[in-house]
């Protein structure tokens, strides 16, 4: 046999096994190029809800200042507080806008220049049902509602919940706005992978039970903030979601139910780029790619 008849088909071979023909391995790839391309540090973490195998992991580890993610956590533990019969979501706390620094118990107060809703600021002194405040916290991303929340179940406690859920790294350990505390490092943060465990737990019916399940995704649903993950996908395409953005950091973290039934999770964190509207314009096009992956099939 001619040695080029018999190097032919190993050299095919070759190229086939090169071949990028899995297309998780091609999102990824495409995904890569991108972050790369790019100004300042990612992490993403898709899981497909109704396929195991479907998984894709970059940067996954790395810890990022949480933002408003953290507000996530929050609500899962006020619906396994309420769950453990410790109060009803229904409950009354008073508004109030005087805290406690975690750093030496000095006080302060919420700027309302700085919060991205308002309306609390007005009703200082009268009560708002636990459920209001914690719907106030994730849709509008209240930083007063927070802060209410977070002192009416302890901060240590949510961070302990996360534990359980399988997200060994959010760390929760103040309010908002804690300024003296903020200067010290003492942050809240996360990871890709934490923030993955729980809003899988969730959209499996496992944070906390089915039926809170079910009220955190209607709550998610509602969020006004949608120029990251929902922003370039079709009509039909619900996505419960939970935004994040301070000065050096913008996120989004999602679970994304389709028409069909199916769902994935998807987050996407970012931190030291050279401007928010690249970072925002990064995470609407990661979601995209991701989407246009996971419905490959459909007709």
């Amino acid at each position: 046999m001619p040695l080029k008849n018999f190097l032919l088909p190993l050299i095919l071979l070759f190229i086939i096994s090169c071949s990028p023909r899995d297309p998780l391995a091609k999102l990824e790839r495409s995904i890569e190029e991108k972050i790369d391309r790019a100004s300042g540090t990612y992490a993403i973490a898709f899981k497909d809800l109704m396929d195991e195998k479907g998984v894709l992991l970059i940067n996954e580890k790395e810890v990022f200042h949480a933002a408003s993610t953290m507000k996530t956590p929050v609500m899962i533990e006020a619906y396994k507080q309420a769950a453990e019969g410790q109060f009803k979501m229904e409950d009354s706390l008073v508004i109030k806008n005087d805290f406690r620094s975690i750093l030496d118990g000095s006080p302060y107060q919420m700027s309302i220049d700085e919060d991205s809703e308002e309306k609390l600021y007005g009703k200082i002194g009268e009560k708002a049902s636990i459920y209001d405040l914690v719907y106030d916290m994730i849709i509008y991303s209240s930083n007063l509602a927070t802060n209410i929340v977070i002192e009416k179940l302890g901060a240590k406690s949510v961070t302990e919940t996360m534990r359980a859920l399988g997200a060994p790294d959010i760390q929760v350990l103040r309010g908002v706005e804690d300024i003296k505390a903020y200067e010290k490092g003492m942050n809240n943060t996360t990871t890709a992978f934490d923030l993955l465990a729980i809003f899988e737990k969730i959209g499996q019916g496992n944070a906390v039970n089915q039926e809170a399940s079910d009220a955190m995704i209607e709550v998610l649903l509602d969020q006004k903030f949608n120029e990251g993950i929902p922003a370039l996908l079709p009509e039909g395409v619900k996505v419960a979601h939970k935004t994040g953005w301070i000065s050096t950091a913008s996120h989004d973290s999602a679970l994304l139910l389709l028409p069909d039934g199916r769902k994935y999770v998807l987050i996407v964190l970012t931190k030291d780029w050279d401007d928010s509207e690249t970072a925002t314009q990064m995470i609407t096009e990661i979601s995209k790619l991701v989407f246009d992956y996971y419905t490959a099939g459909d007709e």
